[in-house]
């Protein structure tokens, strides 16, 4: 972790605490609500800054896990019930009218939604969007043995996730692992099969959610390690692998699966070398190796082939922007398929701010720290509203209640439920904070 990780951390959580409270905050000064704390960060026993304007003390806390508005007359996260003990004040959160209240409480995942749309529509505006388009593969893909394990095969051209054409190399990764069907292109027919929850396990499992498929392409030689028997036996860089012990191969992952297969045996492989085919005599050793890679600038140039750069115009980008933020709170409501699923173990893999921050970039990129921070902002609301006493979520669904029913929950238990949430979501944090402690320390980030 450097310094350079954790600003960006802390000054992506910033904005969005900002301006998530703002999203609070200001519909309840509209709706003349005392608002008596905003708060930067958490401020348990102490503070590092704060100042009184007007009725409303602003400071920044020491706990870097957030913020809150504290609001007069509102059962919060503060458990400060003793104000509640009073005849209700027409300045009081609990004297205004339910739809009020309702604004006042959704004002803030309000703010995370349109916050993410406003940044990815920029993004789309100003940088565009580089990405690469599965049907460019003209090979289909290689496989990596997990990827098998859910159902792919080499060579498969995907062509739709769950019934939606698959465009996009990047989003199709991710997206596979949380899908029940895929359809490819196998052998000249398509193919639908559901995806095998072991082998989304074993891809979690190995750290390869994006990399268990990529392009396949042609098996030519780009580096020769100085050691191994594939230099010593007077293979080139450039060399094109077209036969393995006399049966006729094409493309990398055909050679490397061939091989793992004869491992500590004698080959003979069949080179193409400037159009001419020569056999060479191999050792494999103890892995199925021979000391070769395709690696370098051939396997590049193959996926550079693939490479598309989008424009658009503000007038493309501003809907762009919009189905970029629905995708990805799909795509947060869909991990929850995977997090709990006892096969999948997705929990394991959950990450905490240590977590978080690792993944940052070691130096300054404003363009992966604005895509983060509109991705976060869509967490935030997602979580946001999740209905637990505690979280918005949980305000708005006694609100409703009470709009529904014309009757208000009893203040005792908005109390009740407001300590079982604080209580479950504390504990969560601990649990959470505690696994990356133990993931940093043993070094399994």
């Amino acid at each position: 972790m450097t310094l350079i990780q954790l600003f960006q951390f802390i000054l992506s959580i910033s904005i969005l605490v900002i301006l998530h409270e703002l999203g609070h905050f200001i519909p309840a000064k509209l709706f003349k609500t005392k608002v008596e704390k905003f708060y930067l960060f958490f401020d348990p026993w102490f503070s590092i800054a704060k100042k009184k304007i007007g009725d409303t003390e602003y400071g920044i806390g020491w706990l870097p896990f957030g913020g809150y508005v504290k609001i007069a007359g509102m059962v919060d996260e503060s458990m400060d019930t003793e104000q509640l003990k009073q005849p209700a004040q027409p300045w009081e959160f609990r004297s205004k009218p339910a739809w009020q209240r309702l604004i006042i409480m959704l004002g803030g995942v309000t703010v995370n939604f349109f916050l993410a749309w406003v940044i990815y529509s920029s993004l789309s505006y100003f940088k565009g969007e580089i990405y690469h388009d599965n049907t460019k593969f003209e090979n289909g893909v290689s496989v990596s043995p997990a990827g098998q394990k859910m159902g792919l095969k080499s060579g498969d051209k995907i062509l739709k996730i769950d019934g939606k054409p698959a465009e996009r190399m990047e989003t199709s990764t991710i997206n596979m692992l949380f899908a029940n069907e895929v359809t490819v292109l196998r052998e000249g027919k398509e193919v639908t099969f559901p995806i095998n929850e072991d082998g989304v396990a074993d891809v979690l499992a190995e750290n390869e959610a994006k990399l268990y498929f990529s392009p396949r392409f042609p098996a030519v030689i780009d580096n020769l390690l100085p050691n191994g028997s594939a230099k010593s036996a007077g293979l080139m860089k450039g060399d094109k692998i077209v036969g393995i012990n006399g049966k006729p191969v094409m493309f990398y992952d055909e050679v490397t699966t061939k091989l793992s297969q004869l491992k500590n045996k004698d080959v003979v492989l069949d080179i193409d070398r400037n159009n001419v085919v020569q056999q060479y005599n191999l050792k494999l050793n103890n892995e199925g190796k021979i000391g070769f890679g395709p690696g370098g600038s051939l396997a590049q140039q193959e996926f550079e082939k693939t490479r598309v750069v989008k424009k658009y115009t503000l007038a493309e980008a501003i809907p762009r922007g919009f189905t970029r933020t629905i995708d990805v709170l799909v795509m947060q409501v869909k991990q929850f398929k995977i997090v709990f699923n006892t096969k999948t173990q997705g929990y394991k893999k959950i990450s905490g701010p240590i977590g978080i921050i690792k993944q940052m970039p070691e130096t300054i990129n404003w363009e992966f720290f604005w895509s983060f921070t509109a991705m976060f902002s869509v967490w935030l609301a997602f979580l946001n509203l999740i209905p637990i006493p505690g979280l918005d979520g949980g305000h708005v669904v006694f609100t409703l209640w009470e709009m529904i029913t014309g009757k208000p929950v009893p203040q005792k238990v908005l109390e009740n439920a407001q300590m079982i949430g604080v209580i479950f979501l504390l504990g969560l944090m601990v649990l959470i904070f505690g696994s990356d402690i133990v993931k940093w320390i043993t070094g399994k980030f």
